[in-house]
């Protein structure tokens, strides 16, 4: 019976706080430009009104145009329920979880590229070339990322790698772990997603044909896995092993705001990137989080 409340009570957190994230992000973005913005709600409100709405489907797309994001928020959702919540610890535990979460979200990219080349648009075909492009570079990232935490842990379970660093290896991983963070959630300076030119967009452009629920899966789906790297990021990095149940959550949960709010001071203070410079920046991630595995692996983390 605990087994089934607690499952419900993780699923209800996954389904209703991922959208208050780019709220906030909005909310800091309009502060620092000195407007008053659209309401920290606002995709709550955006998500009820699509899910009215009819869908709109091209005579070209096969059922693979709904498929697609339906199986990628399936996949994030399953990548988000492996992750320990702090002091609530995980769900679902076994020895090589962390390489099931990986393929998860190599799954929902591929099954949201998949659908957006459905219709057979060629803006569309550009945005998911520019995803999967930045995906090679941003999962070399987080593949050397969990490995740092792994030979740090002396595990390849999820619950016991995030006993994160200290030092110099953790300043790493968390500079490492920010950027793969920006760039798999298309935010600046590797895609603005306030912008509505299909030439510059790649977000943004893959889902330009998608309307009505399948839009709002997408959309929630994308502020799920938000919310999933800003954890994996703090639990990485801030030891909450040794506080006390109220304390642990009130630390997480002080962590990925802390988190939101510098994905919305980065949006604001940086402009996006040429796409000849992303190369560069998501290499200087990688080699970030390279450092931190040699760190890791010489005893100097801990």
């Amino acid at each position: 019976m605990m087994a089934s409340v607690e499952f419900i009570v993780r699923i209800g957190l996954w389904f209703l706080l991922p959208p208050l994230l780019p709220g906030i992000v909005n909310r800091v973005k309009a502060w620092v430009a000195g407007r008053r913005g659209p309401p920290v709600l606002q995709l709550y409100y955006d998500l009820a009104r699509l899910w009215r709405k009819g869908v709109v489907l091209s005579d070209l797309a096969s059922p693979g145009f709904i498929a697609g994001p339906a199986v990628a928020w399936v996949a994030v959702a399953g990548a988000a329920l492996l992750l320990p919540l702090g002091p609530l610890g995980s769900l679902l535990s076994f020895r090589g979880d962390v390489i099931l979460l990986v393929y998860l979200l190599a799954l929902a990219r591929f099954c949201t590229a998949w659908a957006a080349m459905e219709t057979g648009s060629s803006f569309e075909g550009m945005g998911a070339a520019r995803e999967v492009s930045y995906a090679v570079l941003a999962e070399a990232s987080v593949i050397t990322a969990v490995l740092a935490l792994s030979v740090q842990s002396g595990s390849v379970s999820l619950a016991r790698m995030m006993e994160p660093a200290v030092g110099s290896g953790g300043v790493l991983l968390a500079a490492g772990l920010f950027t793969v963070l920006l760039a798999e959630n298309c935010r600046v300076p590797f895609d603005d997603p306030a912008t509505h030119l299909e030439l510059t967009m790649i977000h943004e452009v893959m889902v330009l044909d998608h309307s009505g629920p399948p839009l709002a899966v997408i959309l929630h789906g994308a502020s799920m896995k938000l919310l999933l790297y800003a954890l994996l990021l703090v639990q990485a990095v801030v030891p909450l092993g040794g506080l006390s149940f109220p304390a642990a959550v009130a630390v997480l949960a002080g962590g990925v705001l802390a988190v939101t709010v510098g994905v919305g001071l980065v949006e604001s203070l940086l402009a996006r990137f040429a796409f000849r410079r992303v190369p560069l920046l998501l290499t200087t991630a990688f080699l970030l989080c390279l450092f931190a595995l040699l760190v890791a692996w010489n005893g100097g983390a801990a």
